[in-house]
Formats: structure tokens, sequence, C-alpha cells
């Protein structure tokens, strides 16, 4: 079929039932979703598929299967490893009008949402039934569900709450096949064989379609506070997240350079936290249940400084304080955006970080001595966000090259600690040539099996996480 022929063909399907949807072919729809926050492929699609209900899902994934046609998923387009790229002619199937909260029971804490739900819609949702929805990242107002589960998205909470996969009760999803599963029918007991809403978790898209989910929720913390702390070296970030947590339950451990500081209070929107320059910080967050538990915060803090770990430091006094002292850190990607950042998202278990990331600083000052790296992530968890910028005198291409080249020794390095080449943006393109260092020959096989078993024609989201 000709490009002609599939519009024509897209819009006679979508056009079926009580709740149409649409089909979008103009060049600036083509652009934007066709991509996603990487600047590495141009996108490519040939049209853009907004449907309305699972079965228009259903109906596109059967139309793609008879006629050999790609499929590319897309959410809130927020993702850093291009998984959700159309960059070869593919079809983009995108959530956006599947954004509706469709039932919620009080007494299971349960909410079920279509695909195209954003995930700070789903935390204000939770906050207006008193309950608390905590997978929480910058990209909260405008990263979708569908896209969280896919790539199993982790953020700001996962020292206290785990990842997305540990809030997923259920899913309805369309196989590559163009079969309808509801996966585990929201139960938290069910023994009954493989567990297949876990493949799915993670899949970026590569199995099938999300198109539904049900989300688990949680009660409200309790006055969350945030201490911000001036770090005396890198490493210690882990002499600090140690102390902590031996008498406190952090909700958040989070680090950055002073680098990174300086990027977000250009800016102008955000002060700094307190007048001493320190070369790396770290933000904690805990639940201030009592006035005992800040008085044994304090303590704690006199501890790191008394022990030369921490050169000063604040805590809130009130929740505008804690949400702005949080902008230091949550500003950072979207202030160091202009300079075309080539972003590593890597990660070890906790007690591995301070070697690691030792190791990763030396290299990446050795051969990049003329660029600048930025450093920030969730250290609570093991995940590190390097971050090179482009210099402004040199052309994009030029700049990925070079970074390119220097990527095979920082994930030796990944592979000598047993890390991961992606802790939480997935493989997608840009990490797909990699994927080895993390895992092996034999699991990679069992990987194109599954794929092959629920997308034998290889039309979902094709060329991501392997060829």
């Amino acid at each position: 079929m000709n490009s002609e022929q599939i519009i024509a063909s897209l819009k006679e399907l979508v056009a079926a039932g009580d709740v149409p949807g649409k089909v979008l072919t103009d060049a600036a729809d083509l652009e934007s979703y066709g991509k996603d926050w990487t600047r590495i492929y141009a996108p490519n699609p040939v049209a853009i598929v907004l449907p309305k209900t699972t079965e228009q899902v259903q109906a596109l994934v059967r139309f793609a299967n008879e006629n050999r046609v790609a499929l590319v998923p897309s959410g809130g387009r927020t993702g850093l490893s291009a998984g959700a790229v159309a960059a070869s002619g593919e079809v983009v199937i995108a959530f956006d009008n599947m954004n509706q909260i469709l039932d919620f029971s009080t007494s299971d804490r349960l909410v079920r949402c279509q695909a195209g739900v954003v995930t700070e819609q789903l935390q204000n949702f939770a906050e207006e039934n008193g309950l608390y929805y905590p997978v929480d990242f910058a990209s909260a107002g405008s990263s979708q569900l569908g896209g969280n589960i896919s790539t199993n998205a982790g953020g700001i909470k996962v020292i206290r709450y785990g990842m997305s996969r540990d809030w997923v009760a259920g899913l309805k999803v369309v196989t590559g096949k163009g079969d309808i599963l509801d996966l585990n029918k929201d139960l938290e007991k069910n023994n009954t064989g493989y567990d297949l809403r876990h493949l799915f978790i993670g899949a970026e898209g590569t199995l099938g379609f999300i198109t539904e989910a049900t989300m688990k929720l949680s009660r409200q913390p309790d006055n969350l506070t945030v201490l911000v702390l001036g770090l005396n070296d890198l490493g210690n970030t882990m002499d600090v997240l140690k102390t902590f947590q031996g008498g406190l339950d952090l909700t958040a451990y989070e680090f950055f350079s002073h680098q990174a500081m300086g990027h977000v209070l250009a800016h102008g929107q955000v002060p700094a936290p307190f007048e001493t320059e320190a070369p790396y910080y770290a933000l904690l967050e805990f639940e201030a249940t009592s006035d005992q538990v800040m008085e044994d915060a304090m303590n704690l803090f006199e501890q790191c400084m008394e022990n030369g770990w921490v050169l000063d430091g604040v805590i809130s006094q009130s929740e505008t304080q804690a949400q702005n002292l949080w902008q230091l850190r949550e500003r950072i990607s979207e202030s160091i955006a202009p300079r075309t950042p080539y972003k590593n998202d890597i990660s070890v278990v906790v007690s591995k970080v301070p070697g690691f990331l030792q190791e990763i600083d030396e290299l990446v000052a050795e051969q990049y001595p003329d660029f600048e790296i930025i450093w920030f992530g969730h250290i609570g968890d093991g995940n590190l966000h390097l971050n090179i910028l482009k210099p402004e005198d040199m052309a994009k291409e030029d700049f990925f090259e070079k970074c390119q080249q220097v990527n095979k020794w920082v994930f030796e390095i990944v592979e000598k600690y047993q890390g991961s080449v992606s802790a939480e943006h997935g493989v997608g393109m840009t990490k797909k040539p990699y994927l080895q260092y993390t895992r092996s020959e034999a699991e990679i096989a069992y990987l194109r099996g599954i794929k092959q078993v629920f997308d034998p024609n290889g039309i979902i989201n094709p060329g991501k996480i392997f060829d």
C-alpha cells in the first residue's frame, strides 16, 4: 500500500464506533508526534492516529498486520532514548485522546485510567480523594501513564516508593497480534502462572499497546520536609546517605553538582539555597511527623558537619519553601536543554556507587577536558545522570560523534560494576548498540523470543531495544 492508501484506511478504521478517533497528516503534527526529547533522529512518520477506544487500537493493529505497516506508540513524548521516535515511515499511535479516569475504588485504593492520562492528572486525582500517587519526576505535567509504564519510569521517590512497576495492579493491552488481554484483573494475589502484566511493564511498547491501567494509590505523606546540603566531596554523598538512613525513613535522596545548580540559578527563577558554595549538593526529603523527627534530623545534620562531609545546609520551614528547594533539582534538565546535552542514564547497586562514580568521573574528565559536564541523579537508588553539554561553536553531528566514542569506555565501567546502561529511560534506539553491556547473549535471545510470541510480524515499535 502507498501512503495515500494507508492514510485513507486509517481514517476509515478510527471513524467507526460512537467515539471516532482522528488521523493527522500536517507537517507540523508529523514533526511533533514523531519524536521524543532526543534530538538525534529526525522524525518521519506517515501519519498520526489518535484513537479513542481499545477496540480502535485493536482494529489498527490488525490492519497493520495484514498490510505489514509498522506502528510506533506515542505518549507524552518525554523519553530520552528515542523509544517513541518514528524515523522510518511508521504510523504513530498517540494516546493523547485516551485520557480519561474510568473508575475508582476508595476501599481498594485502585484507580483505572486510560493510557493517555497525564502523570500529574493522576497525582491530582489521588490528592482530591485524600490519597497519594508517589511516582514523580520533572516531566509529570506532560508524561503519560502508558509511557511511564512502558518504560517502568522511576523518578525522585524510588528510594521509598519504588518504580512504576510497583504501582500497577492490572493492565488492558492490545498485543502485536491484535488480541485484547486483561492482565491480572487488579488482584493483589493471583498465583496462576506467568504474570504477563510485568512483561509489558518496561517493554517500551515493543510487545503491543497498553490502553488501560489500574494503578494503586497510597496514603498521603505527612509534612514532607526538604533538607539541602552542600557537600565537601563527591564521595560524601554516600556518607550522608548512610548517616540519614540510619535515623530517618527518607522519601527521596537526590544529588547534583555545583555546575548543574548554576544553570538553574542562571534562569533567575530559583534562589541559591545558602551563601556557601559547595562542589556537590544533596537533597533529602522525609516526613517530619513530630518534633522528635525534626530534632533527629538536625542531630544527623550536625553529625555530618562534624565529620566534615557537609559545608552548609538549609531545611524547609513550609510547604512553599520545600517546593522551592525541589526546584533546584527538578529544573536542571530544563535549564540545560538549550545546550543540547548528551545524556547517560546509568545505575549500579547503591553500595557500589562511590567507586563507580569516581571511575566514571575520572574517565569523563580525561576524555572531555573542554566539555562542560553536569552530574545529577537519584543517587539514593544508585541512578546517576551524566550530561555532557555541547559547545556552542560545535556542530551537533560532530558533538554526538565525539560523545559516542567515549560511550564504549563508560559502559565498560558499567559492565565492570554489573550496572545498567539505562536505569530508567529505556533502551529505545540510543542505547540499543550497548544492550550487551547489561544483558547477556542468552538473555537477549530470550527477549527476542518473547517479542516473536507477542508480535510475530514485527510491526510494533520495530527497531527499538534490538533489531
